[in-house]
């Protein structure tokens, strides 16, 4: 069940969408999500580094905090900056690392659609050298009392991921399913391969009744996956 806002600061704003899982937004609409339990907390995703994301999830908890992106866009790895560390598929450390989604005027140009953004270039974290730990289909997450699992679909990128939280029967889904997944950017599989991935992830669609993705809160409710426009090749929903 979705709770009320919880905290808005300059840069983020978050509200529980349940009992122990926060999704916080940043300004130019990208959002992520921390899952706390009994012994760790989850990070999923990092925002665009701007402004400091660690400090506000520390006034969120107290629990020490694993961090991991779903993929390597600009927009989903900017705390691996702040933490110096990160949980990625190995596809998609060369993509984050990339001028395109590493260099802090790139990241602060992704917030300019926002009226109200009076972000500069030193609010954004700077780039610098990350402990990338490799995350697979099949790794687990173990938060104390709380398990999600890893799956790979590639598309989006090569590298793309998301995480399936089988206590609240939701998938964290990234940029894996919006309602505009996009391929053919640079480190973008093909089309067929998306197709492939939709179909591996639909083996898993009797485990969640919901998507909630890295904008616009829930990506989909119901099991959409493969089944879907999505999984059509040249769909609108597939563009560069």
């Amino acid at each position: 069940m979705e709770q009320a806002s919880v905290k808005e600061t300059k840069f983020f704003r978050s509200r529980k969408i349940f009992d122990n899982v926060t999704l916080i937004s940043c300004i130019g609409g990208a959002q992520c999500y921390l899952i706390e339990g009994k012994e760790r907390a989850l990070l999923i995703d990092g925002l665009t580094g701007v402004g400091s994301l660690r400090a506000y999830v520390r006034e969120l908890t107290d629990l020490p905090v694993l961090f991991v992106v779903t993929h390597g866009h600009l927009d989903h790895a900017g705390a691996a900056y702040e933490y110096g560390e990160c949980f990625i598929h190995p596809a998609d450390i060369e993509l984050m690392y990339s001028k395109q989604h590493s260099d802090r005027k790139e990241r602060l140009g992704f917030t300019a659609s926002e009226p109200q953004n009076k972000a500069t270039l030193e609010d954004v974290v700077p780039e610098c050298p990350v402990k990338t730990y490799p995350v697979y289909g099949g790794d687990i997450f173990d938060l104390g009392d709380f398990c999600l699992e890893v799956i790979e679909v590639p598309g989006h990128t090569r590298g793309t991921i998301v995480l399936l939280d089988r206590v609240h029967r939701v998938v964290y889904s990234g940029d894996t399913c919006n309602a505009n997944t996009l391929l053919g950017f640079p480190g973008s599989a093909s089309v067929e391969e998306y197709l492939e991935a939709l179909c591996h992830f639909q083996s898993y669609e009797t485990e969640f009744e919901e998507m909630w993705g890295g904008h616009g809160g829930r990506a989909a409710q119901g099991r959409k996956t493969a089944d879907s426009e999505y999984a059509e090749p040249g769909a609108g929903g597939v563009g560069g």
